[in-house]
């Protein structure tokens, strides 16, 4: 999806500024709604690129103006809606009018700290050998998807070489829209600072990790 959340190589939204205060939370609703989105994700009603989805989908605008954790609890409150957990007025009144709907599991709390540090690997068995190896000169697709994609704007149609080989790893593309996880190798891909952004540029390279079905071409194109 071209949305707001894919600020790569975009000028004019003015300077980063480190803040001084480093803390993870800096109000006690950021620290909650961070606990229900963990909490509501593993009821296992939707996956990880499906809360991707639900937050990049957000009015530009809104997505633009709103701070992290208003974007995540912005993001919670689509999934609720569209796999029915609760209703428009259940989210506005923060009182539940209807029978409790059932989930297939529940974390309690006790079991927080060993889920958050076993976390969510992605990495799957391959069903194919893969295509490509490292060394190999390979070129990005030119995508430009309504849906879920990890693959940035300013990196497509782009020349750059295999600079690591992952495995194969859950495809957040199709896991994202419900058609299962379908997983595909991995790969880093190294551009070169003057392929994407042209001579006008103080970087040297930059390296992005692109499924298969990203990357054609192996070892044509200019040199």
């Amino acid at each position: 999806m071209n949305g707001a959340q894919d600020l790569g190589g975009m000028q004019a939204f003015g300077p980063i500024r480190a803040e001084a205060d480093v803390s993870l939370f800096h109000a006690d609703w950021e620290r909650r709604v961070l606990a229900i989105t963990l909490a509501m994700g593993a009821v296992g009603k939707w996956n990880i690129d499906m809360s991707r989805a639900a937050r990049e989908s957000l009015p530009p605008a809104q997505y633009l103006s709103s701070g992290y954790y208003q974007i995540w609890f912005e993001g919670l409150k689509k999934l609720l809606l569209s796999t029915g957990l609760a209703t428009a007025e259940e989210i506005a009144t923060g009182e539940s009018r209807n029978a409790t709907a059932p989930v297939p599991r529940v974390l309690m709390a006790s079991e927080v700290p060993a889920a958050l540090l076993r976390g969510s690997p992605v990495d799957r068995p391959a069903a194919a050998a893969a295509r490509f190896k490292v060394g190999d000169r390979v070129q990005t697709r030119q995508l430009n998807p309504s849906t879920h994609t990890r693959l940035p704007r300013y990196c497509r149609g782009r020349w750059g070489h295999i600079i690591a080989v992952h495995g194969a790893h859950v495809f957040p593309d199709a896991n994202a829209v419900g058609l299962g996880e379908q997983p595909q190798w991995l790969y880093t891909v190294r551009f070169d600072a003057s392929e994407l952004w042209g001579t006008d540029t103080t970087a040297a390279s930059v390296c992005v990790d692109c499924w298969e079905s990203y990357l054609d071409y192996p070892n044509a194109g200019p040199a």
